[in-house]
C-alpha cells in the first residue's frame, strides 16, 4: 500500500520545502513552515508527555485561532486522536461528547472554561493535571504557552499509518442526538489531493479560513493550502464582519474562502463602501452548505470579476462527493454538480436497493477514498447507514440526462401531506428568489386535516406580512406544496449547524412548542 504522508508528517516536509513560507497567519501573528513546525513538535512531545499515547483522545474546545491548527497537526505526527468540540455547545452537551468519545485530556479557550468548570465533575476521563488553557491563565488548567514551551522541537518517532484514526467528528445533530464521526489519516489526504485537482489550488495560494474549525468543510479545504505548502489566515467564526473580511482579502492578497450563502449575503450588502477595497487577489470561491439563487451567484461573480464560483456537496462522512464547477453554474442552476476526481461512484437508490432512471428521485449513496471508518460506539447506526460498501447520508437527489445531481431534501425533512410528497428544499429555491427574501426554511407542522401542512420561515430584508409569500407561491408551484402557513423571524434566530446548514429539525420543535403553548 502506498504509504501517503498524514498531515503532520507532511509539516515536516514542508518545513523544509518552504521554510520561509509563512504557513499560518492572523490579526497579530504569523508564523512559516519552520515555526509552526518547531511549535507543533513542542506541543506533541507535552501531549506525551501527559502519558498520552497513540489512540488516546484529547478533546479541543477552541474558537478558530493558531493554537487549534497546532493541535491538529501535533495529534496527527503522535497518533493521538482529536476531538473537536463545537464551541456553541452548551455544558451537558459538552459532556456528552467528552465522556462518549473517551476523551482524556482536554484543551479549552479560556473563555469557555465556566462552562467547563460546571460540568468538570461529571467528565470521567480526565485527570485534574489534563486541562490546557488557550487564551489566558485560569486556575485547574495549564496555560498553553507554558504547557509547550519547555518541551524540545525534536521530531516524534511514532508509527502513524495511513488507516489509524485521527479524527473523531461528531455530527451537528440536524435530526438527533450528535454521532461520532470516526475518520481516519488518509481519508483526508484523499481530500487534499482531490481537492487541489478538482480546484486548480498550489502553494502560492492564501486561503482565509472563516468557517468553524470543528467542522470537517473546514478541516478539509483549509488543511489542503498547509498540506501543499501554501498559506492561511485564519479568522475568528464568531465574528464574520463583511467590511472587515474585505479588509482582510485585500491586505493579505487573499485567493479563496469558502463561505456558505449567508456569508455572501452579507457581503454583497456592503453596499458601494465596499468598492472601495480591492479584491482582485481573489482567484476562487466555494460556496457549500446551502444551494445559492442564481441572483446570489450573478452577485457574486460581479462583486469578484473574474472569480471562479465552486459549489460542493458532501457530509461529515463522505466527505466531498459532487462539484458544480465555474462552467456549469448558471447552465445547471441548483445541481450539485457531478462526481469529484477519484470519487466516480454515486448512485441513486429506491427503498428496495435498485438505482432509478434519470429523472426519478431516490436516496443519493456514494463510495470513494475519503468515506468515513464507522459512527463511534454505534455498530448498528453504522450498518444502517450502508448498503454493502455504499453510504447515505440519507438525501434524497435525481440525476439528469447530462449525468449532474440535483438534491431533492433530506429524507427526514420530507413532508407528507394528504398523501402527497414535499420536498422542502423545491419550495426553499422558489421562496428564496423573493427579492425581499435572504434566508428561507420550510418544515412540515402538525395538521388535523392533512396529516402535515407545509410551513415556510423566513428571513426578510423588510417587514413583510404572510400573503405576500404564500401569494408569490401561487404561479410557482402546485397547490399541495405551497405553504399554508408563514412565520418570519431574524437572521440570527435561524437556527443553524457549524457549518451553516438550517436545522428544520429545531425549527419543527421551535413551532410546535409555540402552538401547544398558545392552547
Amino acid at each position: 500500500m502506498t504509504h501517503w504522508l498524514n498531515l503532520g508528517q507532511m509539516l515536516k516536509v514542508n518545513a523544509k520545502k518552504f521554510p520561509k513560507t509563512i504557513a499560518l497567519k492572523d490579526s497579530t501573528r504569523n508564523f512559516t513552515y519552520s515555526e509552526l513546525n518547531k511549535r507543533v513538535n513542542r506541543l506533541a512531545n507535552s501531549l506525551l508527555g501527559l502519558g498520552l499515547k497513540k489512540g488516546d483522545k484529547v478533546a479541543v474546545l477552541l474558537e478558530n485561532c493558531i493554537e487549534i491548527v497546532e493541535v491538529y497537526l501535533a495529534t496527527a505526527k503522535t497518533g493521538i486522536i482529536m476531538v473537536p468540540v463545537n464551541f456553541r455547545l452548551i455544558g451537558k452537551e459538552i459532556e456528552y461528547i467528552v465522556n462518549n468519545s473517551d476523551a482524556s485530556a482536554f484543551i479549552v479557550h479560556e473563555e469557555f472554561t465556566p462552562t467547563i468548570d460546571s460540568v468538570k465533575p461529571d467528565l470521567k476521563n480526565i485527570g485534574s493535571d489534563r486541562y490546557v488553557v488557550v487564551g489566558g491563565k485560569v486556575d485547574g488548567y495549564c496555560e498553553y504557552e507554558d504547557f509547550i514551551k519547555d518541551s524540545p522541537d525534536i521530531e516524534i518517532v511514532a508509527t502513524v499509518d495511513p488507516e489509524d484514526t485521527w479524527v473523531i467528528l461528531y455530527t451537528s445533530g440536524t435530526t438527533g442526538v450528535p454521532k461520532g464521526v470516526v475518520r481516519s489519516h488518509e481519508s483526508y489526504v484523499a481530500f487534499y489531493l482531490i481537492n487541489a485537482v478538482d480546484f486548480g489550488f498550489n502553494e502560492r495560494d492564501i486561503c482565509l479560513n472563516v468557517m468553524p474549525l470543528f467542522h470537517v468543510n473546514t478541516t478539509f479545504f483549509t488543511f489542503t493550502f498547509l498540506y501543499i505548502g501554501a498559506s492561511v489566515y485564519v479568522h475568528p467564526a464568531r465574528s464574520f464582519r463583511a467590511d472587515e473580511i474585505l479588509e482582510i482579502i485585500e491586505k493579505e492578497k487573499v485567493t479563496f474562502i469558502s463561505l456558505i450563502p449567508t456569508h455572501y449575503h452579507l457581503i454583497l450588502s456592503v453596499g458601494d463602501e465596499a468598492k472601495k477595497h480591492d479584491t482582485s487577489s481573489i482567484r476562487k470561491l466555494l460556496c457549500s452548505s446551502a444551494p445559492a439563487t442564481k441572483k446570489m451567484k450573478t452577485d457574486i461573480t460581479e462583486f469578484f470579476p473574474g472569480v471562479e464560483l465552486f459549489e460542493g456537496y458532501g457530509s461529515t462522512e463522505a466527505g466531498i462527493v459532487t462539484v458544480l464547477k465555474p462552467e456549469d453554474q448558471m447552465r445547471k442552476l441548483g445541481s450539485i454538480g457531478f462526481e469529484s476526481v477519484g470519487t466516480d461512484f454515486v448512485k441513486i437508490l429506491d427503498e428496495d436497493g435498485n438505482e432509478v432512471e434519470v429523472g426519478v428521485v431516490g436516496e443519493l449513496y456514494s463510495r470513494g477514498p475519503m468515506l468515513f471508518d464507522e459512527y463511534y460506539k454505534l455498530p448498528e447506526k453504522t450498518k444502517a447507514a450502508f448498503k454493502g460498501k455504499w453510504f447515505s447520508a440519507g438525501d434524497m437527489a435525481r440525476r439528469d440526462d447530462d449525468g449532474f445531481y440535483y438534491l431533492v431534501d433530506r429524507k427526514d425533512n420530507m413532508i407528507i401531506t394528504g398523501g402527497e410528497h414535499v420536498y422542502p428544499s423545491e419550495l426553499e429555491e422558489v421562496i428564496g428568489c423573493h427579492p425581499d427574501v435572504v434566508g428561507v426554511a420550510v418544515i412540515g407542522l402538525p395538521d388535523e386535516k392533512w396529516g402535515e401542512k407545509v410551513a415556510a420561515v423566513v428571513v426578510a430584508t423588510c417587514e413583510m406580512e404572510e400573503k405576500a409569500i404564500i401569494e408569490y407561491c401561487r404561479d410557482k408551484v402546485a397547490g399541495y406544496k405551497r405553504p399554508k402557513q408563514v412565520m418570519f423571524i431574524s437572521i440570527e434566530e435561524m437556527p443553524r449547524t457549524g457549518s451553516g446548514k438550517i436545522i428544520h429539525r429545531k425549527l419543527r420543535e421551535m413551532y410546535a412548542e409555540q402552538k401547544e403553548g398558545q392552547t
